[in-house]
């Protein structure tokens, strides 16, 4: 069998699974509607899933096609280095002692400046949180910054639309906020050692631009919230989050405790190139965890596996689409470049289209800098576009219509921070 076939049934597949993500919603509409099937169209309608139906599909259809020998080695071939860190930091970041120790944090700032307390705390978390993530990576900072932002606007009472605006907002502010350093954003990681970038190159070239992009949208979404956010936070328990709907222990936590959870994350984060590594750190943790129940509360390692899962499976499908997207990246002119970039972002992985983009030989300088800017600027249009967002999703869809967030809905609340990023980055 020709290979050429292969790439096309993959590249088929992989359009079935972005119509899918677009239509998940939908199945949760027809999961209330149809309750004798209310499971099955429930599981159709987790977007975390979407991407691993889709690759079990791409392997079963190599295995008819050229074998299950070649099936398998491919399956094996691929990396999951990154599935397995986002799974990994995302439920370190999210225990209890860590979340209770950022949101002190967050409060005692929020206090010192001239808003209202909760504004201010949704401010920093839209703003403060996502700058945060250049140093303790993307995907820590997702995690943190949704469950302190889901018992004040992802919940009951805020309009649906301002719901949307802001994860638009924290999508985005996340994907360039983490370009301060050559580590965090996944994107920039891909193409920093092939193209020797170091952390001041990127904080020089792109992260005081990111920085003021994120300060403007962040500002601009809590002017907009400024009405709906009430003097007192509405409790845990009435968040839309996963993990802050899980009640709290009102036991106080030992200094020495939060400590030795803070080592775990920074280890983790210091050995995310090494899954072997990173992976026993986190059965230790998992034990540690359990010895201490008292000042826990329940891992959300469901969340957890659900975004792993979809992030394998668009390494499994992502890996047959280089046929087409590379030339298409070769071919663009650097202005081009960019918004081709912000463009093709939304329909797949921005670390894979900057990972093809070092695999061309001869990039100017300027091509470079586009293809980046264009690639982080666009990581909020969709679910796929920044692997972090996978993990928003997972944690703050109960806090919209239907416990499911719409591809539409994202995208239109996306747009205008996408704008103020583009901005920045061109001018």
């Amino acid at each position: 069998m020709e290979t050429g076939l292969i790439e096309i049934v993959g590249a088929v597949l992989f359009g079935l699974a972005l119509i899918h993500t677009f239509a998940a919603k939908s199945f949760e509409i027809l999961s209330h509607r149809y309750p004798n099937h209310a499971g099955l169209f429930h599981l159709l309608g987790e977007v975390e899933v979407v991407f691993g139906i889709w690759a079990f599909v791409l392997v079963v259809a190599m295995a008819l096609l050229s074998g299950p020998e070649t099936a398998l080695g491919y399956a094996e071939s691929r990396h999951y280095t990154e599935p397995l860190f986002v799974f990994t930091v995302m439920v370190v970041a999210a225990s209890r002692p860590v979340l209770e120790a950022v949101r002190g944090l967050i409060t005692a700032i929020a206090r010192s400046l001239p808003l209202r307390t909760n504004l201010a705390q949704v401010w920093l978390g839209l703003a403060l949180v996502p700058l945060a993530g250049s140093l303790i990576t993307e995907p820590a900072a997702m995690t943190l910054a949704a469950l302190i932002l889901a018992p004040q606007i992802f919940r009951q009472g805020i309009p649906e639309w301002l719901k949307y605006g802001a994860l638009g907002v924290l999508f985005v502010n996340v994907s360039i906020g983490g370009t301060l350093t050559s580590y965090a954003a996944p994107p920039v990681l891909m193409v920093a050692a092939t193209w020797q970038w170091t952390t001041a190159f990127m904080a020089a070239t792109f992260g005081w631009k990111a920085a003021l992009a994120v300060l403007v949208n962040a500002t601009g979404m809590v002017f907009m919230l400024r009405r709906h956010i009430p003097d007192q936070a509405p409790a845990a328990n009435d968040a839309g989050g996963a993990a802050t709907a899980q009640s709290a222990k009102n036991t106080p936590i030992p200094l020495v405790v939060t400590i030795i959870h803070f080592i775990f994350l920074v280890s983790v984060v210091l050995l995310a190139h090494h899954p072997v590594l990173f992976l026993s750190l986190f059965l230790f943790f998992i034990g540690y965890t359990n010895a201490y129940e008292r000042h826990q509360n329940p891992l959300i390692l469901k969340e957890g596996l659900l975004v792993g899962f979809f992030l394998a499976g668009l390494v499994v499908l992502g890996g047959m689409q280089q046929w087409w997207l590379q030339p298409i990246i070769s071919n663009m002119q650097p202005t081009v470049l960019f918004f081709g970039a912000l463009g093709l972002t939304a329909i797949t992985d921005n670390a894979a289209l900057t990972y093809l983009g070092s695999l061309i030989v001869g990039m100017s300088d300027h091509a470079k800098y586009m293809l980046v800017a264009g690639a982080v600027a666009g990581g909020g249009l969709t679910v796929i576009a920044n692997a972090p967002n996978p993990a928003g999703v997972a944690l703050l869809r109960r806090g919209f219509d239907d416990e499911s967030i719409g591809a539409g809905g994202l995208l239109l609340g996306a747009l205008p921070p996408t704008v103020i990023a583009a901005l920045f980055f061109l001018f």
